[in-house]
This record gives structure tokens, sequence and C-alpha cells, in this order.
């Protein structure tokens, strides 16, 4: 069901990490991998998003998704830097549209992306527009589309939970590789039980793991699936 082509579709660096680091890392030396981030993820933090602190940053951010892809052995990346947490601010024409480009460019026959589940509204917006990109026209070839979970934003959404029907087992080192490449995020991540924690991340996989049969895992939503 994993094609030889994975596209990763994350609002902001660090989500594919949290959603989806174990399969990247698991299948970054046999697959064609690609992530490309829709908004910047740094300046909602800022007063002033607009403030040299916050451009600033930006950039340090950036660096740290490239760093921790490296980590992953990935290094096709693309950054958009739409403006963090203001995603329902840009006509979401632009966001499908700029979904689109980049199917069209790297071709992917699989597809991660965000659930509609996630109480972050940018993570809901770029789950809607990959949905809308990836409609089964006669010239798109993507044959899988998976919505991951992201800690701190899926299991917090009390009234429509995240729930997986698709898993992928890891292994160990696995595991300890997203971890490795979270740990590049030093502010994002806290102490157990923080689910952005490195035990945080363990205790997941390990529970995800246990729904499937497995000893670790990643869990995901099938959203589309054609043969």
């Amino acid at each position: 069901m994993i094609g030889d082509r994975i596209l990763i579709i994350a609002a902001h660096p660090d989500d594919d990490i949290l959603g989806c680091g174990g399969v990247i890392s698991k299948f970054s030396l046999t697959k064609k991998i690609k992530v490309i981030f829709i908004g910047e993820g740094s300046t909602a933090r800022f007063q002033d998003p607009h403030s040299q602190e916050a451009k600033d940053e930006i950039i340090s951010r950036t660096q740290m998704a490239v760093d921790a892809l490296k980590i992953l052995n990935v290094n096709d990346v693309s950054f958009l830097n739409l403006p963090c947490s203001q995603l329902d601010t840009v006509p979401q024409i632009d966001i499908n549209r700029i979904i689109e480009a980049s199917i069209d460019d790297f071709k992917p026959d699989t597809i991660f992306t965000h659930s509609s589940k996630d109480l972050n509204i940018d993570h809901q917006i770029v789950n809607k527009a990959t949905l809308i990109a990836t409609r089964p026209l006669p010239n798109r070839k993507v044959k899988t589309l998976l919505a991951y979970e992201v800690p701190s934003s899926s299991e917090w959404n009390f009234e429509n939970q995240f729930n997986p029907n698709y898993f992928i087992e890891l292994n160990e080192q696995q595991v300890k590789k997203k971890q490795e490449a979270l740990s590049i995020y030093a502010s994002e991540v806290g102490v157990f039980p923080f689910p952005r924690s490195l035990l945080g991340l363990e205790s997941l996989a390990r529970c995800r793991g246990m729904q499937s049969g497995y000893i670790l895992a990643e869990a995901f939503e099938v959203l589309r699936i054609f043969e």
C-alpha cells in the first residue's frame, strides 16, 4: 500500500516528525520521500509577527527542520512559509494550488497529511486542502492517502477523536531516530507526561503497537486508497 514516492504534507516544521517520523526513518533509504511545510510555524508566538526577532525565529526553525530530516536521511524539503496559526486568513484556493503544484511536480503515489480531527486550525486547513488537491482525477497518480496524528493536537480533541485504522510497524531504532529528530526542536520537547516528550513518543508507539499486535507502531487514518 505504501508506494515508492512518498509526499509528506505538514502545516509546520516538527509536525512531520511528530506525525510520521518513524515511517520516514523506516522508508527513507528504500523510497523517495519529500516533505513540504505549508506554514512557517514560528510567528504565532510573537506579538509582532513582522519583527526582526520573529523573522530570525523563522530562519532558525527552517534550519531545525532541515537538520531534523537529515537525521532521517531526507534532503528533499520545501518551505512555503505561510503565516503560522493564520492559514484561515489565506484563501483556501491558494493553499489548494500550492499542494496541487507539489503533487504535480513530485508525482507521489502515497501522501501523508494532517487529520481533520486535530485541534490546530492550520492542521485542519491543510487536511482539507490535501483532500481537494488529491481528488481522483485521471491525471493524478496518488493511490494512498493517510492522515497522521500529532501529539498535543490530535489526542486533545475530546469531542472528535483521531480514530486510526491503519498501522505501520516500527522497530526500536526507528523510534529512537524519531526521538533524535524531534530533539532538534528543543523548545518543543517537554517533560513526560507532556505528549511531545521523548518518553511520550515512545509511549505512543507502544500504545499503537498494542492496538495492532506489534511491539511498536505509528497509526494513521485511511482517507483514500485506490488499487
